[in-house]
């Protein structure tokens, strides 16, 4: 994997690049929305101190790193951020992770911005990705489809901190062609195969 750290991506409609403190009052309306954040790791935050105190604890750390992709997801037209993409567990699971405001769902949003993460993820010679999403949570699901990724197996995990169990779908899509399946969650929770996706 080559080291660069959130290089800017431009698609048709997008700007993917750096969250910047310019972008706190996008972040609230971001990351305090209870429906967004329904399926995620986290309580929503509702106010501009609390996102400013997460974009300067989780997301900032995270471009001194040598290699990084940690996405504000922004519109060309007027560079307001409605969402974000992200690259968890670099050299591990590399999950791909995203969120989009919602109303913004259903526009194929999304999945443009992923596709360009993951295709400079592949100029960046990555092997794989992974991706996870809730069972409750089917829209994600096809969010995974679309990009051509293949679900493996399901797995229950507690959740935090929201301390609830929650059944994930592990998908993965083999970025170099080589044929593998991530197995540490298979490994690290209670798992299960399923037959209905």
């Amino acid at each position: 994997m080559h080291k660069e750290n959130t290089p800017t991506l431009k698609t048709k409609r997008l700007i993917l690049r750096k969250f910047t403190d310019n972008d706190i009052i996008d972040i609230t309306e971001l990351y305090g929305d209870d429906e967004v954040n329904k399926f995620l790791p986290w309580f929503p935050i509702k106010t501009q101190d609390a996102a400013l105190e997460y974009l300067h604890n989780k997301i900032f750390p995270c471009y001194e790193k040598d290699i990084a992709y940690n996405y504000a997801i922004s519109l060309k037209s007027n560079n307001k951020v409605i969402g974000y993409v992200n690259i968890n567990d670099i050299g591990g699971s590399n999950d791909i992770g995203y969120a989009l405001r919602k109303e913004f769902w259903n526009s194929g949003i999304t999945t443009e911005a992923c596709s360009a993460v993951i295709d400079r993820l592949k100029q960046a010679n990555f092997p794989f990705i992974t991706a996870t999403h809730d069972v409750n949570n089917p829209n994600s699901g096809k969010v995974m489809k679309k990009l051509n990724m293949t679900y493996h197996y399901s797995y229950k995990e507690k959740w935090q901190p929201k301390n609830i169990w929650v059944t994930f779908r592990m998908y993965q899509l083999n970025i170099d062609g080589k044929t593998r399946m991530y197995e540490e969650y298979k490994k690290r929770y209670f798992s299960f195969v399923e037959n209905d996706v």
